[in-house]
C-alpha cells in the first residue's frame, strides 16, 4: 500500500507517476503515459496561451496512449477528498468510453494502480 504525506489531488496523482516510473522495467509501456496540464489556479496569460495551444476542460488527468485488450487506451481522472468530477470532466469521460477508452475516476494512489495493473495485465 502506498501512503502519502499529507492530502491532495496534486500529491496522490504525483505519487502514482513516481509509482509508474518505478515499474518502467516491469511495464516498458508505462514510458508513454504522461499527465495533462488542466485545471489549477494559473495566470491569465498563462491560462489564456493554454487555451490557445489546444488545452479543454474536463480532459482527465493522466493517460496511457496504448491499446490494451478492447481498449483504445487509459485515462485516469484524480480526484481527492470530496471532489466530484465536474460536468464537462463527466461529459469527456463518457465520450472517451464511447470511442473504446478505459477511463476511471480514482481517489487513492492505491485505486490509480490497480486500475493501471489490471488494463496492463488484460488478456486479449
Amino acid at each position: 500500500m502506498v501512503t502519502l504525506p499529507g492530502g491532495s489531488e496534486h500529491q496522490t496523482q504525483s505519487a502514482f507517476v513516481e509509482w509508474c516510473v518505478t515499474q518502467e522495467r516491469r511495464y516498458p509501456i508505462l514510458q508513454m503515459a504522461f499527465a495533462i496540464p488542466n485545471g489549477g489556479a494559473r495566470h491569465v496569460t498563462v491560462a489564456a496561451k493554454l487555451k490557445a495551444e489546444g488545452v479543454k476542460p474536463g480532459v482527465p488527468d493522466w493517460h496511457l496512449p496504448v491499446p490494451m485488450g478492447k481498449y483504445a487506451g487509459l485515462w485516469i481522472e484524480f480526484k481527492y477528498g470530496d471532489n466530484k468530477v465536474t460536468k464537462s470532466q463527466d461529459s469527456y469521460i463518457w465520450a472517451l468510453r464511447a470511442q473504446g477508452h478505459r477511463v476511471e475516476v480514482c481517489y487513492t494512489v492505491d485505486s490509480a494502480i490497480s486500475v493501471t495493473e489490471s488494463y496492463l495485465n488484460q488478456k486479449e
